[in-house]
């Protein structure tokens, strides 16, 4: 097997490192041995792992290049590291949830997803940071503090899947498993110059499912879509263990990307968000590309955007009312934007969760129908309302303070969750600050393929360069 510069193996994509070894142009132990450097150039300056497993993921490499060897059957994803959230299961390791009062037990076995990634030749190099029970937009929590953006330290890489769009954005690695319960995968991935792709509900089983409202995706964070399209093949698809997974799974290949013809909805505020004017200028000039790549693009204001709001904090009341800590000692262990947010909502009831779930089932519906009765085939909004701000914040220094509402800066991801329709953020162009901004893409329940398609579309228009940051 030809030898490549490590750095240059590091950052391939997924795409490129399977064929490559298919094709035995690099084993999984070169290429393993190359993304390992790169994080440990990049770490522990980032903090994106909550439990770095490289022994274990040498020995996983080094079995997978002994089965190229015996030409043995390979997976899609034979020798691509990839890494996990630590809110998911993984053999070995602990799953603490960014939580100091998490069980340090480690698993005695793989979530599904995790399984499904080592049944397609993945190799598992360790956990990446959350914020605490995910219940927060920016990059620290108690157990393993700050996770840094890769484009500056000090700022945020944005939450809950933290270190996946660190390392992602720092080019650690083509394949970064994330979940999203408010835009938990595309916000990291439009604050770090990532990749981030929320299915339709659904589509990935996510087990053991959460008793949240039915509000939690798994999916991809990348660099690219085809990356993004190869992992999303192999975690799709219907499992015993996740009542609402659906029957059918997905193609490997995201169809050619196209915009040409397509009729895309544009909507900068869904008529109630506040967005900081250089993150609207770059999203604005995104939207042009689109209509210059030939898409139909007429701004527009959702009937059903101004309802998102005060629907979103009751759903988030009745998800994270379960988390108030039982006493003083407790809370002193905790998040405590967290715990803010738990006090806030003591006196919410069960009745009062149950009438919010009714009111979401009713928004899902108008979100869905919209697309079909308005006539458009995707909405483009921004991705989040503001650019990466200082560690330690749940607003950037210039807006007005909350001890817990990140909620009010991402708008336009929760409704997404809610109507449990696909939705992808993709890189749009950086700040004068250097930090980069995401355009989103959206669509209505099972459009998975067209936003993909859309998403490709829209980066060979306007490629993302340099493509990850430099460490």
């Amino acid at each position: 097997m030809a030898t490549r510069p490590t750095d240059e193996l590091a950052t391939a994509s997924a795409v490129e490192m399977a064929a490559m070894v298919r094709e035995r142009r690099a084993s999984p132990v070169e290429i393993t041995e190359a993304v390992l450097a790169r994080i440990a150039a990049c770490e522990p300056r980032l903090n994106a792992f909550a439990a770095l497993d490289a022994e274990r993921a040498r020995a996983a490499a080094r079995a997978a290049e002994e089965a190229v060897t015996r030409g043995a059957m390979l997976g899609p994803l034979h020798g691509v590291p990839v890494t996990i959230k630590d809110i998911q299961a993984v053999e070995g390791l602990p799953t603490r949830r960014g939580s100091r009062l998490s069980d340090a037990t480690p698993a005695t076995a793989d979530a599904p997803l995790v399984a499904r990634l080592r049944a397609a030749g993945a190799i598992i190099l360790g956990k990446t940071t959350s914020t605490e029970h995910g219940w927060t937009a920016v990059s620290h929590n108690p157990l393993t503090g700050a996770t840094h953006n890769p484009w500056q330290h000090g700022v945020t890489s944005g939450g809950s899947s933290s270190g996946a769009a660190a390392l992602a954005g720092a080019g650690c690695g083509p394949l970064h498993l994330g979940t999203d319960g408010a835009g938990s995968i595309r916000l990291p991935a439009h604050f770090c110059g990532a990749v981030g792709f929320k299915p339709t509900y659904g589509r990935v089983p996510y087990v053991p499912h959460p008793n949240n409202g039915a509000i939690s995706h798994a999916g991809p964070i990348t660099r690219s879509v085809a990356d993004a399209a190869l992992m999303f093949s192999v975690m799709a698809g219907p499992h015993p263990l996740d009542h609402t997974t659906l029957g059918e799974t997905f193609p490997a290949e995201v169809p050619p990307g196209r915009v040409r013809g397509l009729r895309i909805a544009y909507s900068p505020d869904l008529g109630h968000a506040k967005v900081d004017p250089e993150v609207a200028t770059l999203v604005e000039a995104a939207v042009k590309q689109l209509e210059a790549a030939g898409a139909t693009v007429e701004q527009v204001t959702p009937p059903w955007g101004p309802e998102g709001p005060a629907l979103e904090r009751r759903i988030w009341g009745a998800a994270y009312r379960p988390f108030l800590p039982k006493d003083a000692t407790q809370a002193a262990q905790m998040d405590p934007g967290l715990v803010a947010c738990t006090e806030d909502y003591r006196d919410f009831s069960f009745m009062d969760g149950f009438a919010a779930q009714g009111r979401r089932i009713a928004y899902a519906a108008a979100v869905n129908d919209w697309f079909t009765t308005a006539g458009f085939d995707l909405l483009a909004t921004p991705a989040a309302s503001v650019a990466a701000f200082p560690v330690g914040l749940q607003r950037p220094p210039h807006w007005d303070h909350h001890a817990w509402d990140w909620l009010v800066w991402a708008e336009f991801s929760y409704p997404f969750n809610l109507s449990h329709g696909p939705a992808v953020s993709v890189p749009c162009g950086r700040t004068a600050a250097g930090l980069p901004v995401g355009l989103q893409l959206a669509g209505p329940r099972l459009a998975d393929g067209l936003v993909l398609q859309a998403a490709e579309g829209f980066l060979a228009a306007r490629p993302f360069l340099p493509g990850f940051a430099t460490p």
